[in-house]
């Protein structure tokens, strides 16, 4: 691996090419051994700063803006003019991205299935133990935000498989130098300890062992071995998730469209303020002081007088109104809404706002229509989906590893799992059922109740209290019947 002092941060080292990101904040790492790498740790502290100092900036700044704090507009220098606005709009386009991706992706859970029903329970067992969905979802939008997520497993002392979101900030992989990119080990790093006593914590993870490691301060990526211990899951227990082949996230490509919404709102905002106060301009020759002047400003209200204007004793005219910049409105919002579409069309997501989503009739289009509106994103989706399938497999047989090695599981068990994702779209239960009744197709009782979800929540129950009151109104007639 190269040194980290060889990576010029922020340029192109060929071409001097300014960057937002160092040209390295993306790489992954590679090395030829974990037993090398446990034996001479030089390499091991090299990664480490270098992810601090490349990987970690683009990590820091993607997770800024998710939360609203965009960095480009809170380090712009203030206005010249101290007198004047200086208004900082901060848009959150990416937290907007990146919920409608974890929303569209697995806003309806992942359902996994096996041909195998014993296999099945255990899969459904362990899903429940884990919290499947919803470690899912977080995985989905760590993906959408960083380009990568990770997930380490544990086993802890109730003698049950654990998996937990890891944060990309902390955590990376190290391959192997083959074309097949093997797993060699996995580090998860953070700061422990408080004021001048703090340092960095590393754990190591390799194929059969966890090793700790702590630096002398935070300046100091030298690493002291602290303590190390096995683990049952025969492979490196962190996985590592990608959001597609270049691992970059959804909104990181229209950073700087956002920024440049960012200013052109805030530039807005300046001209309004400035506008209501604007310079105050008294034509004319009356006895007014410039302190006069500036108390009626202040009360909102102008008392001119204006004085003689020739021997003869006549007044003078006098004028006020005020002077303000000139604004280009119709100029300024298309511009903006220039960017607005910019934005969508560059992450592949819908502008909800947007009128055009509607029907003239004004009446929402039907969840077929508004596929063809999402074309580009169900190209996203579909390779999102490829390379989750990919890293979910080896997320369950780390899980079989170590349940067989308890015999819990048999070798090999949990392979073949088929997974299946659901797109959260809008449907229209209407159009389906139209279609349906229209080429002669009929339905069970149970399936109408279930096509209907936001009246009825079990089905099943549902059916039993159906046939119940059925069966006690043939128990009345009969009666009535019995009697007569």
């Amino acid at each position: 691996m190269q040194k980290a002092n060889e990576f010029e941060h922020g340029l192109d080292g060929n071409s001097g090419i300014k960057r937002r990101f160092s040209k390295y904040a993306n790489i992954q790492y590679t090395h030829d051994s974990a037993e090398e790498l446990v034996k001479n740790t030089d390499d091991l502290s090299e990664m480490i700063k270098h992810h601090v100092e490349h990987q970690r900036p683009r990590l820091d700044v993607l997770d800024d803006y998710y939360k609203g704090d965009n960095t480009a507009i809170s380090v712009l220098q203030r206005r010249k003019e101290d007198d004047k606005a200086d208004h900082r709009a901060r848009h959150n386009y990416a937290k907007y991205v990146s919920n409608f991706m974890q929303g569209f992706l697995v806003g309806v859970p992942i359902a996994m299935s096996h041909k195998d029903e014993s296999t099945q329970a255990k899969i459904k067992q362990i899903n429940e133990t884990i919290e499947d969905a919803a470690l899912n979802a977080d995985l989905i939008l760590d993906l959408s935000i960083y380009g990568r997520a990770y997930e380490l497993l544990h086993r802890n002392h109730d003698d049950e498989v654990k998996v937990y979101l890891s944060s990309p900030l902390e955590t990376f992989l190290i391959y192997d130098n083959t074309i097949e990119k093997n797993i060699v080990a996995a580090v998860r790093y953070f700061v422990v300890g408080y004021g001048d006593n703090q340092k960095i914590k590393v754990e190591l993870y390799t194929e059969k062992r966890i090793y700790t490691y702590y630096t002398s301060n935070l300046g100091d990526y030298s690493l002291k071995h602290d303590d190390d211990v096995e683990h049952p899951f025969g492979a490196v227990p962190i996985n590592e998730h990608s959001n597609n082949r270049f691992r970059q996230g959804d909104f990181e490509n229209v950073l700087d469209l956002i920024d440049l919404y960012d200013a052109a709102q805030s530039d807005t905002a300046n001209y309004m303020t400035d506008l209501n106060d604007a310079m105050l301009k008294i034509s004319g020759n009356l006895e007014l002081t410039p302190e006069e002047a500036k108390k009626m400003k202040e009360a909102n209200i102008l008392f001119l007088k204006p004085a003689s204007d020739n021997a003869e004793g006549k007044e003078g005219n006098v004028d006020a109104d005020y002077i303000y910049k000139q604004y280009d409105v119709s100029g300024s919002e298309a511009y903006k809404s220039r960017l607005q579409i910019d934005i969508h069309k560059m992450t592949n997501t819908p502008d909800l706002t947007d009128s055009k989503i509607n029907e003239q009739s004004g009446v929402p289009q039907s969840g077929e229509a508004m596929k063809y509106k999402l074309f580009g994103l169900e190209q996203i989706r579909i390779n999102k989906e490829r390379l989750f399938k990919r890293s979910l497999n080896r997320r369950y047989k780390l899980i079989n590893n170590v349940m067989a090695l308890a015999s819990e599981a048999s070798d090999g068990e949990f392979e073949g799992l088929t997974y299946k994702f659901t797109p959260n779209l809008p449907k229209s239960t209407k159009d389906s059922v139209d279609m349906f009744n229209a080429v002669g197709g009929e339905l069970s009782q149970e399936t109408k109740l279930k096509i209907i979800p936001m009246i009825v929540e079990d089905p099943e129950e549902e059916q039993k209290k159906i046939d119940e009151e059925r069966s006690q109104r043939r128990q009345s007639q009969s009666s009535r019947f019995m009697a007569n």
